[in-house]
């Protein structure tokens, strides 16, 4: 996984930070967030429905912007140069931006579902209800595993906090205000949480080149070209950092962009929010929010392993005068230590700041993805069918504690068999991708068949998990934990989970077309019962005429398409392909407007996620929420969402009875 060449790993790197330190930022921090969740939501009661709707819709466009990818762009930006970081964000803007033209579909063919596990079970019925259920919680349990390790061998290693001690406490403060909050509080911390580390990130941005040993840009280039000339870089063109011409780099980006789709479409909290919002704010939200995103692992993780590889060599660096051991890359130091180098303790404490706000805004999510999986399409659907919302916000608290127990207890297990960030980056896809065609084929495609959706995913698991497994044993004759991280197996074992599916499902599908009518989902009751006093009240559909027209859903799906498609091409093939095929070595002068142009980005990226959802909520509607949090009177017209009440909406409005 990281670069192999010798290194000497004599020289211990001490903490820079008091374990106190760590603990106040894991476990007090994250109190004092939920505390402040309570309270902001507590004042709910005071609020009419239309303004809490306001805030929700406003703060569900800057969901998509929390992220952990400093560390694993910074970790691959070590290893392959200039390629890494670009290649990790091309693996992420294009999905999430694709997300809108499934999100759509969604609302065209489905208006009235929540979540994609309710249109599997509506349209082929329980077995692939089960099989889809599982293949999603699979997927946000190595998801959450991914963030928890790498997050706690970086706290462990700014504080000196044992590792094991970090991973089951980073998910207490995030339990605390997911319970109290539910998925208002997941929005709400979203947005707070990325505007701290976009500032962080904007901050290192600057502070590199105020460091003497960098001084400016220019020098940054001639800092990773001596890096390159000291370690040659293997399977990259000339064996340079400086090179979109690198094997390990593109083998990367397929593997990257082929995991991140099967995380986001694999994950039930992403069609939450799609469903549960009107097409105006599910296309702009997710176009912008792919599109500014796609600097976060680009500008920070070039930046940051520059430094790491410039400096090495240097007595301000943190391992000096050995390099960074490949244990100590694949746990994600790359970024604490080049931090280290340029800002010292203050550079540690930013790092841990903005790891900690990552993980758990990472882990929040995920934990409403896999509480709403245990209430709804478990509890509702098998054990209580007349389950009111008060019995599924008990199972959801249920939830919430059983999965960040298990999620902590899972990447303990991980770490004491030799698993990393590293691992788990590389292997993702090959456990999240076999859904990712079925599901679609089951939105998009009306003549796939229940055989074909219920077979197609376990066997694509099959076989990735079969070439996966195969490949390592093939090119480095055993099957390890070692073999089985190194890239080749992980990329032939992902494409293999991913594609493989679509042969699968389109043979059985030919034996016997469904050729499925999408009218079928209106037939099934799909409101949700409350239970007020003695009398049961099921949540009633808004008026048809506030329903989006079927006019205006296609042309949001053009839209859509439009820039699904754009945003494709334009990161994934026409930026960096021809620079690849060219085997284009970056000379200084590209070097300069290649980091000046991501650090513009950067910032711009910055003032979207903070400033875009206030503005773009409303002069008008504003003052509403102001008006409300002052008690004063709020207007009581309701902006509608979609034609039906979201899961979402059920678990917020049991928040302010409880």
């Amino acid at each position: 996984m990281a670069s192999s060449h010798v290194r000497n790993a004599e020289v211990v790197v001490h903490p820079p930070l008091p374990q106190a330190a760590g603990y106040v930022v894991v476990v007090v921090l994250g109190l004092i967030i939920a505390l402040g969740m309570w309270m902001l939501l507590d004042q709910e009661r005071q609020l009419t429905g239309a303004v809490m709707m306001v805030i929700t819709e406003i703060l569900k466009r800057t969901s998509w912007l929390w992220s952990t990818a400093m560390l694993g762009s910074a970790f691959v930006g070590y290893d392959y140069g200039v390629s890494g970081p670009f290649w990790f964000a091309a693996g992420c803007s294009p999905m999430i931006v694709f997300f809108a033209l499934l999100g759509i579909s969604c609302k065209r063919k489905i208006p009235e579902a929540h979540t994609s596990l309710e249109v599997v079970r509506i349209r082929y019925g329980r077995i692939a209800h089960v099989v889809f259920m599982t293949l999603c919680l699979i997927n946000n349990i190595f998801a959450c595993a991914n963030m928890l390790l790498g997050a706690a061998a970086v706290v462990a290693a700014l504080t000196g906090v044992h590792i094991v001690a970090a991973t089951f406490l980073l998910p207490v403060g995030v339990t605390v205000y997911t319970f109290v909050g539910g998925i208002k509080a997941t929005f709400l911390t979203d947005y707070f949480h990325t505007a701290v580390i976009l500032i962080i990130a904007c901050y290192f941005s600057i502070k590199v080149f105020t460091v003497d040993e960098v001084g400016s840009i220019g020098n940054l280039y001639e800092l990773v070209k001596s890096a390159s000339q000291g370690h040659p870089v293997a399977g990259n063109h000339a064996a340079t950092y400086l090179t979109m011409a690198s094997k390990g780099g593109i083998l990367f980006g397929i593997l990257h962009i082929c995991s991140n789709f099967g995380l986001v479409i694999m994950d039930t909290s992403f069609f939450i929010k799609a469903f549960s919002a009107a097409p105006s704010a599910v296309v702009p939200g997710y176009t912008i929010g792919g599109i500014a995103y796609f600097a976060i692992p680009w500008a920070l993780g070039t930046i940051m392993s520059s430094v790491a590889l410039g400096l090495e060599n240097q007595p301000i660096f943190p391992t000096y005068p050995r390099r960074m051991t490949s244990t100590e890359v694949s746990n994600g130091l790359v970024l604490p230590y080049a931090a280290m180098a340029i800002a010292g303790k203050g550079g540690a404490a930013a790092i841990l700041l903005i790891t900690f706000m990552a993980v758990t805004s990472t882990l929040s999510a995920q934990v409403i993805a896999v509480s709403s999986i245990l209430s709804f399409d478990v509890y509702r659907e098998y054990f209580n069918r007349k389950a009111s919302d008060r019995d599924i916000i008990r199972s959801s608290h249920f939830g919430v504690i059983f999965f960040a127990a298990f999620s902590a207890g899972f990447s303990t297990m991980l770490h004491y068999v030799g698993i990393d960030l590293g691992w788990t980056l590389y292997m993702l896809g090959v456990v999240t991708c076999p859904g990712i065609f079925p599901m679609a084929f089951t939105i998009l495609w009306r003549q796939q068949n229940k055989a074909a959706a219920i077979l197609s995913p376990v066997l694509g698991l099959a076989t990735g998990l079969g070439v996966w497994l195969g490949t390592a044993k093939h090119f480095y004759g055993a099957v390890t934990v070692s073999t089985t991280g190194q890239i080749l197996p992980c990329v032939y074992g992902t494409v293999a989970s991913a594609f493989s599916p679509i042969v699968y499902s389109v043979v059985l599908t030919l034996l016997r077309p469904q050729n499925y009518d999408w009218a079928e989902f209106k037939k099934e009751k799909l409101a949700l019962e409350e239970l007020e006093g003695d009398l049961t009240i099921v949540h009633s559909h808004q008026p048809k005429s506030s329903a989006p027209s079927v006019k205006e859903l296609k042309r949001w799906s053009r839209i859509a398409a439009f820039w699904s498609i754009a945003t494709f091409l334009g990161h994934w093939v026409l930026w960096p392909l021809p620079m690849y095929g060219a085997k284009y070595v970056f000379s200084k002068t590209f070097f300069v407007a290649w980091v000046v142009v991501a650090i513009i980005w950067l910032w711009g990226t910055m003032l979207v996620a903070i400033v875009y959802p206030i503005v773009d909520g409303g002069v008008q509607q504003m003052a509403q929420v102001y008006r409300g949090l002052t008690k004063e009177e709020a207007s009581t017209s309701t902006p509608v969402e979609s034609s039906t009440p979201s899961y979402s909406s059920i678990l917020e409005k049991e928040q302010v009875k409880a």
